[in-house]
């Protein structure tokens, strides 16, 4: 059992001398946008630094080659990818390129994690779907913390299918990883957790996104690409416009889905992705366009932890205001993609993984984490279903590195597949007391990979297990 005398980093001090404090509501900040990069011999220096957060804020965070966020990487499938992590940060640390299905040495296993002054080096082909995808820490019981100071970026593959697609790109292309944060009277982010933390999540009431808080964007009036991640630690977004007017789904964790989908909001739970259209064409200049967090109810969980837990109250993210009106064609696409998912009805097996939190301890199948142990076993190439259960008050957003699955059914709670849980999935959003049942093949490599809460405090407190494909 882990206890919290086992986590240092997460118990760091809490006698913080400003406290959390709420700047005005009305100040915002443009959105930065990420260096962009190829991972073609590219090096990525991890170390302390220094970063604006908006409105003038200036303070420490935990960088990539100086960034916040980290570079944005852009490639494409049938790419070379080599990048060397050099790390000179004070605590052991990996990548862990979330989404990609690359060999088992190259995908960030914590068990690769390198000290201070050590580097890794990674080298393999992508052969992923063009989609949205994103690297981040998964140092063993540090993964939390060194997200949330800063060591994560976003990483796109496209390829010919969607380059066909002609969807919008360019400077009508939005990549932006939106989370909540903590910060203190001057404005700078912190991560001080205490003990309902370690139980609900670290969650804040400050939006961020690209690292600034309550930013902007000037847009024209048109058709944007908006590439979301919910980057946060443990909270649940539900996307809409403050406008009411619906926002266009073409793809998610596996990258493009079959078809668009028109919704009145998208929920995302930590890790998930979502592109998406977002039509501006009939506002005028002048006109803002917020794109919020709905609020929302979560059985079992909300208004406890000391007040800790923020899940389903409102937040406005990312407003877009239109500073130029243009006349250009809005195209939606109907049909996208024909989507590669593995066939519930060849599966040949079935397992189920019971996720439990009580009393601050995590755990899969009633075990804790242990780095040398093999939970599972999974045959190569073999279509298996596996029912993710619920067992808890809390949600859990699942995260299976090597593959994406299907989601095949919901039982409990919200009792049905959510339309962006369409196409390839690599995480999913369990409710309280839910259970999920997905279809799950492993064709891209043998080796040992992870299946995790990415509700990034349980995944710290041991709610990971080891997956061995052979």
């Amino acid at each position: 059992m882990l206890g919290t005398g086992s986590l240092p980093s997460l118990l760091a001090a809490c006698e913080s001398s400003t406290g959390p404090a709420r700047l005005p509501s009305t100040e915002r900040s443009p959105l930065r946008f990420a260096p962009e990069v190829a991972p073609q011999n590219l090096s990525l220096l991890a170390a302390e630094g220094r970063a604006g957060f908006g409105s003038g804020a200036e303070g420490p965070a935990w960088l990539l080659n100086g960034s916040l966020p980290s570079p944005l990487l852009r490639v494409r499938r049938g790419d070379l990818f080599q990048v060397v992590l050099e790390n000179r940060l004070p605590q052991d640390v990996i990548l862990h390129w979330h989404g990609l299905a690359p060999p088992a040495d190259m995908d960030g296993h914590p068990r690769f994690a390198v000290g201070t002054g050590g580097e890794y080096r990674y080298a393999f082909t992508v052969e992923d779907r063009a989609g949205t995808y994103w690297y981040h820490s998964h140092t063993h019981m540090r993964t939390a913390e060194q997200t949330y100071r800063g060591v994560a970026g976003l990483l796109i593959v496209e390829d010919e299918e969607e380059d066909a697609l002609g969807l919008p790109s360019g400077d009508r292309e939005i990549p932006v990883i939106l989370q909540d944060r903590r910060v203190d009277a001057g404005g700078i982010p912190y991560y001080q957790p205490f003990g309902p933390d370690l139980m609900a999540g670290y969650m804040g009431p400050e939006p961020f996104g690209n690292g600034i808080r309550r930013p902007h964007v000037d847009v024209d009036s048109a058709l944007y690409r908006l590439r979301v991640l919910n980057g946060s630690n443990a909270r649940i977004f539900r996307l809409g416009r403050s406008d009411g007017r619906p926002l266009v789904l073409v793809g998610n964790d596996g990258g493009l889905i079959d078809r668009s989908r028109v919704l009145s909001y998208v929920d995302l739970g930590p890790a998930e992705r979502a592109d998406l259209l977002l039509d501006l064409s009939d506002t005028s200049d002048g006109d803002r366009v917020m794109l919020r967090s709905l609020s929302f109810s979560l059985p079992g969980g909300g208004g406890f932890m000391g007040g800790a837990n923020l899940q389903g109250q409102p937040l406005d993210l990312l407003e877009f205001r239109v500073t130029r009106s243009v006349e250009e064609p809005s195209v939606i696409p109907d049909g996208l993609s024909t989507v590669p998912l593995p066939n519930p009805e060849d599966a040949v097996r079935e397992r189920t993984f019971r996720f439990t939190s009580q009393m601050m301890n995590h755990r899969i199948n009633g075990r804790s984490f242990q780095m040398d142990r093999i939970d599972e076993v999974v045959p190569f190439g073999e279509t298996e279903i596996w029912a993710f259960v619920n067992d808890s008050p809390l949600p859990h957003p699942v995260h299976l590195h090597a593959t994406h699955f299907r989601v095949i059914s919901r039982s409990g709670g919200r009792n049905q597949v959510m339309p962006w849980e369409a196409g390839g999935k690599d995480t999913v959003l369990l409710y309280p007391f839910e259970t999920v049942r997905v279809a799950v093949r492993f064709t891209a490599h043998r080796g040992l990979f992870l299946l995790h809460c990415h509700n990034l405090e349980h995944e710290d407190m041991g709610m990971m297990a080891n997956i061995l494909v052979e």
